[in-house]
């Protein structure tokens, strides 16, 4: 008689994400960053994207924040919030959620406000980062920021940063939103404390200023 032959299980396929992997992945969000604000990935960006980097090895990065040059070392996986916080001590810049929900990190990148936890440092390198230190003239608050300490736009005042940042974006692209402009301008801002109809006034009072009108009381 022969031998039964014993059937052996398929080994589960291995899904464990790589670091080379995780490496490709950010090097296709910096393409599309550098898609969005017409610019070509930069050398740090392409290293990254095709060089095996070793676990806490410093890569060297060029950020141009607020209309200045910043070169520092990162690790491939320091988001750009944590960057502007802890090694730039730009802390206008708040962290909530850390997974993209909330928008209390929001800065413009490009003109175009976006999530700085959900951001790597390296694929923010060649482009134009403002953060809310940037909106300042100085000592002085710049438009939208005044615009909410009139309107009372705030409660307990830790999501204001982001918002502030979204409206600025949102006027920059759009001189004279209207309100439902202005909703969906905002829309990715989240306000635990409510105050949304404030914030509202507050982007319509700032489209005024800018604008030389004088603003809404």
């Amino acid at each position: 008689m022969s031998k039964r032959r014993r059937k052996t299980k398929p080994k589960p396929e291995d899904t464990r994400v790589t670091r080379r992997d995780f490496l490709t992945t950010t090097g296709l969000g910096a393409v599309g960053i550098a898609a969005a604000g017409g610019t070509t990935p930069s050398p740090a960006q392409a290293e990254a994207t095709n060089t095996e980097i070793a676990a806490g090895e410093m890569v060297p990065v060029r950020l141009r924040i607020n209309g200045f040059d910043h070169r520092l070392l990162v690790e491939a996986r320091w988001s750009l919030a944590y960057v502007l916080r802890q090694q730039l001590g730009l802390t206008g810049t708040k962290l909530s959620c850390d997974r993209g929900e909330c928008g209390s990190c929001t800065v413009l990148i490009n003109e175009v406000p976006r999530y700085a936890c959900m951001t790597l440092a390296l694929e923010a390198e060649g482009a134009e980062i403002t953060t809310l230190e940037g909106l300042m003239e100085g000592e002085q608050l710049g438009t939208v920021q005044q615009a909410f300490l009139e309107q009372d736009a705030f409660q307990c005042g830790y999501c204001t940063p982001g918002q502030v940042i979204s409206v600025e974006g949102l006027l920059r692209t759009n001189p004279s939103p209207d309100l439902d402009e202005i909703r969906t301008g905002v829309s990715g801002n989240l306000c635990r404390c409510g105050a949304y109809v404030n914030i509202f006034k507050a982007a319509q009072q700032a489209a005024d200023l800018k604008a030389g009108k004088g603003g809404r009381s």
